[in-house]
């Protein structure tokens, strides 16, 4: 199959490009991949908002970009927080003129929320669930597009470059050229080949690397570790937010936890441990509403303190008719528990949320190889730096989306589709026999990840951590190269190397910054510089 542009992945960053580039050269076609249904993006599970300067009487971009620098911990690229920030509202504008819907306040204007780390109110929202209302509106506008193809359950192996030509490429190679993929249907079970002229990656987040996230099934970083072993550049890998609080349910120890976004907090919900403590006060003046970095360590100690397995967001003091009507589905989870939130607490405990690292990109979303972009969850611009601020993440994927689309629009005619590109070879390999090899690898990939290179760090846990999954990586390849390929086989493969460059990255880094805190290194170095792997 050949595509003029392609694009993995269908949340917001992907479809922002996809729908711009097809309104803007409809004698283009344009092809989406995801690897499940349509809809099952990051995107869909984002609860909170976006930030954006909306209100210039109260708000400016001046406080939202030093709110952005100050969550970022001095690694943020200046140049960029001054795009996103200033690009932003534009930007959100073409969203809502899509039809993507927020709440309103009886006056008609929007209703503006506050979260951790920002000093106003600027947070837009659709009650508890503006990422799935941003990704209808945005699936719906990209079903009248003619020049739109959306093909579901097609899982991306590994992107094409000359490599795949009998080239040696190596990451000091000038010039790699990304030419399409080789992806896996499900509906087929054949490996085919689609090529294209340009090709964007916005393939969301890894947080099933930890045994416990807020993120979906699908999010196992599939689009950082192609490019890695494409030999692109990969930058920040060690910060890995964790969202101080996702729903904790007893004798649940895998898999993905229910969401309490931020803007609970926002609106008058306290932090207390077990013996009823505000505790957040000891730890930051902000208290509950300080940077998540700072929430989420401060739980961790709470909890190992202790000995408990959470903390609690009391809720109970809130207007009850307020908070059916901003968080009707955290509402709703809460009461299926047994958790009144007027008479009882909510359980809490942080759970991998949101990785600020990722593909390295230039300013307008091109990687280190050539005719392939990144934006989203899966590129690293320079917006988030040590630690991402609240709700910008959204705000990030829509600002790129457009970038992307404005250079691929410059660039696309002088490329061509590539001849000669082979097709897979499965030959040598058959079933696999025993599907637990690769569901107990998984699960001992994430054990591994959560008890050694989680919140608090130390050279100790990392080298324990890079010894195990030294053997992981050891024994998959084994499979890899005898059996025929899963979509289960390919993402412990991904996995696998996304805990190694979360590993590689954190002991890179000589100091705690952000979101990395180790032991051996507790202060911070005056030395400022980005783990580019």
């Amino acid at each position: 199959m050949t595509t003029d542009v392609l694009v993995i992945g269908s949340g917001i960053a992907g479809l922002t490009y996809a729908l711009k580039t097809a309104a803007a050269r409809p004698d283009l076609n344009i092809t989406v991949l995801t690897k499940t249904n349509e809809d099952e993006t990051n995107t869909k599970y984002a609860q909170g908002g976006i930030a954006a300067v909306l209100n210039e009487q109260t708000d400016s971009f001046d406080k939202h970009i030093e709110d952005t620098l100050i969550a970022g911990d001095g690694l943020c690229n200046p140049e960029i927080v001054d795009i996103v920030i200033k690009e932003g509202p534009v930007r959100l504008r073409e969203i809502i003129a899509w039809g993507a819907e927020f709440d309103r306040g009886a006056d008609g204007e929007y209703k503006l929320g506050k979260e951790g780390g920002h000093s106003e109110n600027r947070i837009l929202h659709y009650k508890d669930v503006t990422g799935k209302e941003i990704e209808r509106a945005l699936l719906h506008q990209a079903d009248q597009c003619k020049n739109i193809t959306l093909i579901d359950y097609c899982f991306v192996i590994d992107i094409i470059t000359q490599h795949h030509l009998g080239v040696l490429v190596t990451k000091a190679t000038p010039a790699i050229e990304c030419y399409g993929v080789y992806v896996l249907n499900h509906e087929t079970h054949q490996i085919e080949k689609i090529l294209s002229k340009v090709t964007l990656l916005a393939t969301g987040g890894c947080g099933q690397v930890y045994r416990t996230t807020t993120n979906p099934r699908i999010a196992t970083g599939d689009g950082v570790a192609m490019v890695y072993r494409a030999k692109g550049r990969i930058e920040n890998m060690e910060f890995i937010q964790f969202h101080p609080t996702a729903l904790f349910e007893p004798g649940k120890r895998f898999g993905q936890a229910f969401l309490i976004t931020e803007a609970v907090r926002g609106d008058g919900g306290i932090l207390r441990n077990s013996k009823g403590e505000d505790f957040m006060p000891r730890y930051d003046a902000r208290g509950s509403l300080a940077p998540r970095d700072i929430v989420a360590r401060a739980i961790d100690n709470e909890m190992k303190i202790l000995g408990d397995e959470h903390v609690y967001l009391d809720c109970r003091h809130m207007d009850p008719e307020k908070f059916k009507d901003h968080f009707p589905n955290i509402y709703e989870k809460c009461l299926s528990l047994g958790i009144d939130i007027h008479k009882n607490m909510i359980p809490v405990a942080p759970a991998a949320h949101y990785s600020c690292g990722g593909i390295k990109t230039d300013a307008m979303g091109l990687s280190s190889i050539q005719r392939l972009y990144s934006c989203g969850e899966a590129a690293s611009t320079g917006l988030h730096g040590a630690n991402r601020l609240a709700s910008n993440s959204l705000l990030e994927a829509m600002v790129f989306g457009h970038r992307c689309f404005e250079h691929t629009l410059k660039e696309i005619d002088q490329y061509s589709i590539q001849s000669g590109i082979p097709d897979w070879n499965a030959a040598g390999t058959s079933d696999p026999k025993e599907m637990i090899l690769i569901t107990q690898s998984i699960k001992e990939l994430q054990l591994t990840m959560s008890d050694y290179v989680g919140i608090v760090r130390s050279n100790v846990r990392l080298t324990r951590a890079l010894k195990r999954l030294d053997l992981l990586h050891e024994e998959t390849e084994q499979l890899y190269k005898t059996t025929t390929l899963s979509p289960q086989l390919c993402e412990l493969r991904n996995l696998i190397t996304i805990g190694y460059l979360i590993v590689k990255s954190a002991q890179f880094r000589k100091e705690s910054r952000g979101l990395h805190y180790t032991l051996d290194y507790p202060v911070k170095s005056e030395l400022l510089q980005n783990i580019v792997l």
